[in-house]
């Protein structure tokens, strides 16, 4: 099978198209024929190995998983002996965090893993990119305990996890006010924000609003320049360490006061429950992930390119498999 393979690290060029064998399949795995895959921040830094630490999971000379990307959706190609959950010709997505694979014309899963059918209304390309950004996002709704009528102000609403959030927390009711740039105002607009705050035009840091939480996705502000938008009780989370690495100290720290607070949840690995609840999302129309640009595997170092250039909106997709028409849901 083809495959996208860096047996360094280093910058996009490290990565190469070339002939693997196919993963073997246990008792209890699923084959997967990848129709659809993305390229996220998460493979390009453990491509590159940045931040440094990163080596201590992924190898401290080369990288011992040299076939990245974690987002997937395809068929399911043959299954192990004792696999009941799944079926040859089952149309399917999930996410292969940590043990990666997805960057390649194949990929082999537990059945237990995150690994669920896909929402009959969607295309390969589009629910590829559905777990990854959603993921984190509702891992922080849920560690934030957001419920009907709370005011959340989501600061980078066009990435991958900030537009996921948006959509996710108008599905539970939440009031959201979204930050982004002036280009993109009429898009986050559409995803459900009930306003939308241009950061081009104005400071969202001087809005009169208070928030029970203020999300920021792209991990581009900072507990202290937030702190006056959140209620008593308010939550500020990032996707980022923050300053300093200042995060993870002060959510520790801040709780211990009982007023406004920092919390740097640690995802839980993503579940067959969280992906079922995400394709629900989909399915009912809730949720869909936003998708910026489409590339084919050929062209996976130009899609790390672009990534890399910080301009990424939503999610970039990779086409592994030529485009197939969706089978009717069973």
């Amino acid at each position: 099978m083809k495959a996208a393979v860096h047996t360094r690290y280093g910058p996009p060029d490290v990565v190469r198209i070339v002939d693997v064998p196919i993963p073997t399949v246990g008792e209890h795995d699923v084959l997967v024929k990848v129709h659809a895959t993305t390229v996220n921040r998460t493979d390009c830094g453990f491509r590159a190995a940045h931040p440094f630490f990163i080596r201590v999971f992924t190898g401290l000379l080369r990288p011992r998983r040299t076939i990245l990307g974690t987002e997937f959706a395809g068929t399911v190609e043959a299954v192990g002996s004792d696999v009941t959950s799944f079926a040859v010709g089952d149309d399917v997505f999930g996410f292969h965090e940590w043990k990666f694979g997805a960057h390649a014309e194949y990929l082999s899963i537990h059945e237990d893993g995150p690994l669920a059918p896909m929402p009959p209304n969607l295309t390969f390309e589009e629910t590829a990119p559905s777990t990854e950004g959603a993921h984190y996002a509702l891992s922080n709704i849920r560690k934030s305990k957001v419920h009907s009528g709370q005011a959340v102000l989501v600061y980078g609403a066009t990435g991958a996890i900030g537009s996921a959030a948006v959509q996710i927390l108008k599905s539970l009711g939440a009031v959201v006010i979204a930050v982004c740039d002036t280009k993109n105002v009429d898009l986050v607009r559409s995803l459900g924000a009930d306003r939308v705050i241009d950061y081009m035009a104005e400071d969202f840091t001087a809005d009169q609003q208070r928030y029970d939480l203020v999300m920021d996705a792209v991990g581009k502000s900072s507990f202290g320049r937030c702190r006056r938008l959140l209620k008593p009780r308010g939550i500020y989370i990032s996707s980022d360490l923050g300053p300093l690495s200042q995060n993870p100290i002060l959510g520790v720290i801040t709780p211990l006061f009982g007023g406004r607070r920092v919390k740097m949840p640690i995802p839980p690995r993503l579940g067959q429950e969280e992906l079922r609840y995400l394709r629900g999302l989909m399915e009912s129309g809730e949720f869909k992930p936003v998708i910026d640009r489409r590339y084919s595997l050929n062209e996976i170092v130009e899609a790390y390119r672009y990534v890399e250039t910080g301009r990424k909106i939503g999610n970039v997709v990779i086409t592994v498999a030529e485009r197939v028409a969706r089978r009717a849901p069973r």
